[in-house]
């Protein structure tokens, strides 16, 4: 009997290192001495209620917090407030698009788009770089337009976002090269000419429009910091 309640003990272990519930371990351990003391007919039947319910309800709540720790990243999933800019399991970004109801009224839904990131999945963007890069979680679709603008493009370029929200600046970095213009030239000349550094982009093709779901095909490397 002895080394078979040391057996059960390990479990309880076992279960208690995957569990974020800090009295998991505990409840597990009542629950088998009190299994093991069965035969004994001092137990009440409060007790035997209380470790009933106990030890299945810190089962079944760690079970639900290990399936969210190993979750996956579906676009499809995601709720539209955390679509754009997130990287899903598969490494492809996520898109947030429109699309008419059976009333004719606009609805959004996040999608899994065709541009893959390399070296990144399972992320959402932070709001500290949302913040910082001045993106719009409810943007619709992947597009170069924001770069034409000279007040998006200081904060995408500035230190804060620059060097420290890598996964925005990938898509920004290809979303340019799309355009045949290269980032760092862009943030470069924004520094000193904002004007010019749209007039640059423009004559590179690009032209304001509608976002367009797959602009971001080609994938290059990481942009050094400007300085």
């Amino acid at each position: 009997m002895a080394t078979a309640t040391a057996t059960r003990m390990d479990y309880c272990k076992l279960l208690a290192f995957n569990s974020t519930i800090a009295s998991f371990e505990e409840d597990c351990y009542f629950s088998l001495k009190l299994a093991v003391s069965m035969d004994d007919r001092h137990v009440s039947s409060r007790t035997l209620s209380m470790a009933s319910f106990r030890f299945p309800l810190a089962l079944f709540l760690s079970s639900l917090f290990l399936h969210a720790a190993l979750a996956e990243i579906v676009c499809e999933e995601l709720p539209n407030d955390l679509c754009a800019f997130t990287v899903s399991s598969s490494g492809k970004r996520c898109l947030l698009e429109t699309y008419a109801n059976q009333n004719g009224a606009v609805e959004y839904q996040c999608r899994t788009s065709e541009v893959f990131v390399d070296k990144m999945a399972d992320y959402i963007e932070t709001d500290a770089c949302v913040k910082a890069c001045g993106v719009d979680r409810n943007s619709v679709g992947i597009s170069s337009d924001s770069l034409l603008e000279p007040q998006f493009t200081a904060k995408l370029c500035s230190p804060a976002c620059y060097q420290n929200c890598p996964n925005i600046v990938d898509l920004y970095f290809n979303l340019a090269a799309g355009e045949g213009a290269f980032l760092p030239d862009l943030c470069e000349a924004a520094r000193y000419n904002p004007h010019r550094s749209m007039i640059q982009l423009m004559s590179s093709g690009a032209a304001p429009g509608p976002a367009a779901p797959e602009t971001a095909s080609l994938i290059a490397a990481p942009a050094p910091a400007p300085m």
